[in-house]
């Protein structure tokens, strides 16, 4: 009870709850994902580029970025799919340009290998016929730099990722074939 008081008063008080912002020109939230973003492989048509993305507001105390980027409506029995993890990015980074997976990404980001198995963005490609996927890309605001976390699942990262967070935002982009 005390915490939804303390949220209502805070919402009350014109203060946001989040103040990270997270904006494509690329992906419009909740909007259709352009096949130029789309996995090449699986039978998907894309080109697999990853999507210019551009952030803000960052709280005090931000040392890194973490970027995740998951289908939860993959049919993996509840797992959903990972499309692009991003740690260590800069604090003073305020965006990735498009396809800077493959042109480059800032200094000292540790790319996880994503669920296609390689350490890059890897675009939308759900199943044909399944319907339209949630493509979640989430920034995440960190006190300090996370390091390479070699041998962690991604869902251990995942836990390590929010469990620090101290703050975050989120772009959902869908996609179906």
């Amino acid at each position: 009870m005390k915490r939804f008081v303390f949220c209502l008063a805070a919402l009350c008080a014109g203060t946001p709850a989040f103040a990270l912002d997270l904006t494509s020109p690329d992906i419009g939230d909740g909007a259709p994902i352009d096949e130029r973003f789309v996995f090449d492989g699986w039978g998907c048509p894309g080109q697999n580029v990853s999507p210019e993305l551009s952030w803000s507001g960052a709280p005090e105390g931000t040392a890194s970025y973490a970027l995740m980027v998951h289908d939860p409506d993959a049919p993996t029995g509840g797992a959903g799919f990972w499309h692009w993890i991003v740690l260590d990015i800069p604090a003073d980074t305020d965006g990735l340009g498009q396809n800077a997976s493959a042109e480059g990404m800032p200094e000292g980001v540790t790319v996880i290998a994503n669920d296609f198995g390689a350490e890059r963005w890897g675009g939308p490609c759900p199943p044909e016929g399944d319907g339209a996927h949630r493509y979640n890309i989430t920034l995440y605001a960190l006190p300090e730099a996370l390091g390479p976390m070699e041998g962690a699942s991604k869902a251990v990262i995942g836990f390590t990722v929010n469990a620090k967070a101290l703050d975050k935002a989120v772009l959902s982009g869908t996609y179906g074939r």
